[in-house]
């Protein structure tokens, strides 16, 4: 076989390795763009929010102030007082703040030396990306959470069981952390999902990461949520995805309405020194 022959089988070959690989490479770069369109709110509509631009008490007409202790007397070995005090949650200068305080209250029978606020919102709502920007409090032994619960929760002073919804004790009900974190991991942020399968100190299914600097700066923490799986991300950046290969009512309560709660709890073994800091919300976001 002449060189003549040889070169152009292998111009040839070439040209077919080529043709192979871009479409290749093209069909991985599709998939990434529609996994991205498919997390963007870009051709989404917004169904839900608050900007927090009045300045004053929150609005009555989104938020309802939880304040009935469980029974007991503490909010499971907690330390605060949730209070329906415009010093634990106000808007101020379009910021939404929740604040908790070391100070005595009496309330319901018990005394305690902090306050804070737990704030459930009057919508409830199925599917969604949520946005919500915000800052974290600071000190050892603050416990702030923006989470979900659903509407069907057996929980007596909660919002949506006030309206008689609630049929289900947690944590069959279902639980979704968009974000936790904790005073003594500072700029930790976790979520986790609670169920039937997986749920209280020893729940399985959660994931997290370190933040850069999130109570001086504010981040946006995100939660896409549709029929098959939860995407949680800081700043456009996945942390944590849920997608059980079975989907039952142990492993996927998340087909049905939830809620939004808002709130700083005190933890037993806070700072001596922690006298007030706040969760500071720039806006919540619902897309559809």
């Amino acid at each position: 076989m002449n060189k003549k022959v040889i070169t152009v089988i292998l111009i040839i070959i070439g040209l077919f390795s080529f043709l192979y690989l871009y479409n290749h490479s093209s069909n991985t770069i599709e998939i990434i763009n529609n996994e991205a369109e498919s997390t963007s709110t870009e051709n989404r509509s917004l169904v839900w929010s608050d900007e927090f631009n009045i300045d004053g008490p929150i609005n009555p007409n989104k938020w309802f102030q939880q304040t009935k202790l469980p029974q007991g007397g503490s909010w499971w070995g907690l330390l605060q007082h949730y209070t329906n005090k415009e010093t634990n949650a106000y808007v101020k200068d379009g910021y939404l703040n929740i604040v908790a305080k070391k100070e005595t209250f009496n309330d319901q029978g018990e005394i305690k030396q902090y306050t804070s606020t737990r704030i459930n919102s009057k919508f409830a709502f199925t599917y969604g990306k949520i946005e919500i920007r915000a800052k974290m409090p600071t000190g050892h032994g603050t416990w702030p959470a923006i989470w979900m619960l659903n509407t069907n929760i057996d929980e007596d002073g909660a919002y949506w069981d006030n309206q008689g919804l609630g049929t289900t004790k947690w944590p069959k009900c279902g639980e979704i952390d968009i974000l936790e974190h904790w005073g003594k991991n500072q700029g930790y942020i976790s979520s986790a999902l609670h169920n039937s399968s997986s749920y209280g100190d020893k729940v399985k299914n959660l994931g997290g990461r370190k933040v850069n600097d999130v109570s001086n700066k504010f981040h946006i923490y995100t939660l896409d949520w549709n029929k098959d799986r939860m995407i949680f991300s800081v700043d456009g950046v996945e942390h944590y995805r849920y997608n059980p290969s079975l989907k039952n009512a142990d492993t996927w309560p998340y087909d049905s309405d939830y809620y939004f709660i808002m709130n700083i709890a005190i933890e037993s073994d806070i700072e001596t020194s922690f006298t007030e800091s706040s969760m500071i919300v720039d806006y919540i976001r619902v897309y559809k």
